[in-house]
């Protein structure tokens, strides 16, 4: 029996995947207000997520568990024309990611490694403190996403959402290299590492 080579996007495709709906969200809403980005963003998020199986066979976990949210929520916020359902999407899924993350590494599931393990190795216990990181980090992005949505404008909502919580985001992965960098250097350079 041959055996399927596993299928992964380039990388130049699958950022452009994962930042389509965001940007289409945004220009819809400057153009026709929150319920036409609503539709906008949910019907190109399953576009995405739906060239991502076409292309791959396999629907990625972190895509697919936002997308269902954007679904429900936007569903919801489509139907009683009331956008705190999509403003409070952001706080699911950061929740959702953080409950993920913090969860597996309860049950000793590093899912992060599953994730990033095969663009990068780290030691276990360096893996386990990156995890961690970012289902704080998570936690921090779902409270803040609160405190804005309930304590600005939609207009303000809207441009933390875009560009806010994606600055933040890239931020806190370059703040993480130097740790990621370190203990990749310190298994390639460690002589016991091999055996």
């Amino acid at each position: 029996m041959i055996r399927e080579e596993k299928k992964e996007l380039p990388q130049g495709l699958k950022m452009a995947l994962d930042f389509a709906p965001l940007a289409a969200f945004f220009v819809t809403y400057k153009l026709g207000g929150m319920y036409w980005a609503t539709g906008v963003l949910m019907a190109l998020t399953l576009t995405t997520l739906i060239i991502g199986y076409v292309m791959t066979g396999k629907f990625a976990k972190f895509p697919l568990y936002s997308a269902l949210l954007v679904g429900f929520l936007g569903g919801l916020t489509l139907y009683f024309q009331d956008g705190t359902f999509v403003k409070m999407k952001p706080t699911a899924v950061n929740l959702l990611f953080a409950a993920l993350l913090g969860g597996g590494l309860y049950f000793n599931r590093i899912f992060l490694k599953d994730l990033l393990g095969s663009t990068m190795e780290l030691p276990d216990a360096a893996w386990r403190k990156l995890t961690l990181r970012w289902a704080v980090f998570f936690v921090a992005l779902a409270l803040l996403n609160e405190f804005v949505w309930r304590s600005m404008s939609e207009e303000a909502w809207v441009n933390f959402k875009v560009f806010g919580l994606l600055g933040l985001t890239v931020l806190f992965a370059a703040a993480n290299t130097p740790f990621m960098m370190k203990h990749m250097t310190e298994k390639h350079d460690d002589p016991s590492a091999n055996g």
